[in-house]
């Protein structure tokens, strides 16, 4: 079979990418992020003990950490499902903000407690639940960005997948803010880490294969 037509069957099967504008698969997303947020507070998610909880400096670390987070990789995803474009960048940014989001929440733990009392402040039996939850709430926003991927044409689909669950991940952190029964930053840099991290690579494990265009 010559080149030219093994290149006509080949393009025979290739189904057409519809374009779509980056403000229209950002409003998708902060569309479902939104309505996800106000059900679970509707559904009587928030801790009872919201007013006191705003006083804590930790509480509003957590908060704006996970939002920035969510809010930059989200932001990378969607850019990256451009074929022009590569999600690299994107991630070098997340995870310095990163960095910064955990280092910022040492500095808060220095000032309120030390090193001591490690295993009760993890409270481990908790931690799981939070994880658990965290898990959940990271699902809308992975379904969310894993149909916007598939209709896009991301060269590097491994790249993408990880932003996509950097920023779902983080944006179900987000979330569970308004439940989270704790304030102590090494519980959430611990606990938040782990229900992230599991989010993170199972998306990165579970979407390349199912986005191949």
């Amino acid at each position: 079979m010559s080149n030219e037509a093994l290149i006509d069957q080949l393009s025979k099967k290739l189904r057409p990418v519809r374009a779509r504008t980056r403000g229209l698969n950002a409003a998708v997303i902060g569309a479902i992020c939104v309505i996800e947020l106000v059900l679970f507070l509707l559904l009587g998610g928030m801790r009872p003990d919201m007013p006191h909880a705003m006083g804590q400096p930790s509480f509003w670390w957590k908060l704006a950490g996970a939002g920035a987070i969510a809010l930059a990789s989200g932001a990378a995803a969607i850019i990256s499902f451009a074929p022009q474009d590569s999600p690299r960048r994107g991630l070098q940014l997340v995870i310095a903000l990163l960095m910064f989001v955990l280092a910022a929440g040492w500095v808060i733990d220095e000032l309120r407690f030390g090193w001591a009392v490690l295993a009760a402040r993890l409270d481990w039996h908790q931690g799981i639940q939070c994880v658990y939850k965290m898990v959940l709430l990271a699902i809308p926003p992975v379904l969310g960005l894993g149909v916007i991927m598939r209709g896009g044409a991301p060269t590097d689909r491994n790249g993408s997948a990880w932003t996509v669950g950097i920023a779902s991940a983080s944006w179900g952190a987000f979330v569970f803010v308004f439940a989270c029964p704790s304030d102590d930053p090494l519980y959430i840099a611990i606990w938040y880490s782990v229900g992230c991290g599991l989010v993170t690579l199972a998306t990165r494990l579970i979407l390349p294969p199912l986005t191949r265009w």
